[in-house]
C-alpha cells in the first residue's frame, strides 16, 4: 500500500486555509493549476511510496515509538512558497518548526529501520499543497495573497500514517483519496 506519515491540520484551521485557497483561485490563471482538494491538505513528514504489507507491522510499531519520544508542539499555516518554479504552490507553516523537522526525521529513521527503502534524504521543509501543475508557471501573485495569510496556531498532538488511493477513473481532475491508517498521540511515553 502507498503510505506517509503526515501532521493533519484541525479542521477550523483548514476551514482557515479554504477560505484563503479561495481568493487564489478568483486570480488569473488560477483555472490553469491543479488545485488540491481539503481531504487532501496535510504535512508530509515522510513519504514511504508503496509498502509491502509485510513491513506494516513493524513501520507501525516503530513510527508508534517515533510519536512517544516527540513532545506535542505549536503550529499555524503561515505565508507560501513553491517548488518546481511554480509546479508545486503550497501554504507554509509557523511555529516550533524545530520540533516539526525533528518528527520529520524520526518518521522517516522509523521506515528505513523498519526495511522500507527510502530515497535520498533531503532536508525537510514544512508545506502544505494547494496547487500543482505539470509546467512552470509564475506563481509570484499568489505567493503575494499568501504572504499575508496566517491560521490560528495549534497545538499538533499526533503523528498519522496515511495511506494515499491514488485515482482509477481516469476522470481529469480526480484528486487522490487519502485514509488515515494508524494514529499515535505524540509525546506519550510521559
Amino acid at each position: 500500500m502507498r503510505l506517509f506519515a503526515a501532521v493533519l491540520p484541525p479542521d477550523d484551521v483548514v476551514q482557515e486555509l479554504a477560505v484563503e485557497v479561495g481568493r487564489l483561485r478568483k486570480l488569473p490563471g488560477a483555472d490553469g493549476l491543479r488545485w488540491t482538494g481539503r481531504p487532501g491538505w496535510h504535512f508530509t513528514l515522510a513519504f514511504y511510496g508503496e509498502v509491502d504489507d509485510a513491513l506494516v507491522p513493524e513501520l507501525t510499531r516503530r513510527l508508534a515509538r517515533t510519536a512517544s519520544r516527540t513532545e506535542p508542539f505549536g503550529l499555524a499555516l503561515r505565508g507560501g512558497g513553491q517548488f518546481g518554479h511554480g509546479r508545486a504552490l503550497w501554504a507554509g507553516a509557523d511555529g516550533d518548526l524545530r520540533t516539526m523537522r525533528l518528527l520529520a526525521e524520526r518518521s522517516e529513521a522509523a521506515a528505513r529501520k523498519a526495511g522500507v527503502p527510502m530515497d535520498g534524504h533531503r532536508r525537510y521543509t514544512a508545506h502544505l499543497t494547494v496547487a500543482r501543475s505539470r509546467d512552470a508557471v509564475d506563481v509570484r501573485p499568489y505567493l503575494e495573497v499568501l504572504d499575508g495569510f496566517r491560521s490560528r496556531a495549534w497545538t499538533v498532538g499526533e503523528l498519522v500514517l496515511v495511506r494515499s488511493n491514488l485515482p482509477t477513473s481516469g476522470v481529469p481532475g480526480e484528486q487522490p483519496r487519502y485514509e488515515p491508517v494508524a494514529r499515535w498521540s505524540l509525546g506519550a511515553a510521559g
